[in-house]
């Protein structure tokens, strides 16, 4: 099975997934020094796309978290679609999301919460008393 695109070119396999497809990925980071490099990652681009035989799904991250941060970290940079996917382009293409956004879960509204009060829950949890 081949891990990168590059592989793709001695490999027949039917890719049909195409992991981050987003610039820094696809076209590399390390790849877009010249015009040659962007063009030879727009041709492996092309040709990934052309080996799936069925379906391909082209996966873009919404965001890619940072490292060195705790393990609760939230810290992340968001992902933009690769420049090889023009917005022209976007109508040849099913757009998905998973999980599904909240409005097309159920109904569509929203049930009523109940007002939350976070200065007697904080009381609670740490055992102080009313004054």
């Amino acid at each position: 099975m081949p891990q990168c695109v590059r592989d793709l070119r001695l490999s027949p396999k039917n890719p049909s997934f195409l992991l981050n497809t987003v610039d820094g990925c696809l076209p590399s980071d390390l790849a877009t020094g010249s015009t040659p490099e962007i063009e030879e990652e727009r041709r492996l681009l092309y040709v990934a796309m052309t080996r799936a035989k069925d379906h391909l799904h082209l996966m873009v991250p919404q965001r890619f978290y940072t490292h060195g941060q705790r393990g609760l970290g939230d810290r992340h940079v968001y992902a933009q679609r690769t420049r090889f996917i023009p917005n022209q382009m976007l109508g040849h293409f099913d757009n998905c999301a998973w999980p599904p956004p909240r409005a097309a879960v159920g109904s569509g509204t929203r049930p009523a919460r109940e007002p939350v009060d976070v200065r007697e829950r904080m009381r609670r949890m740490w055992g102080v008393r009313k004054a």
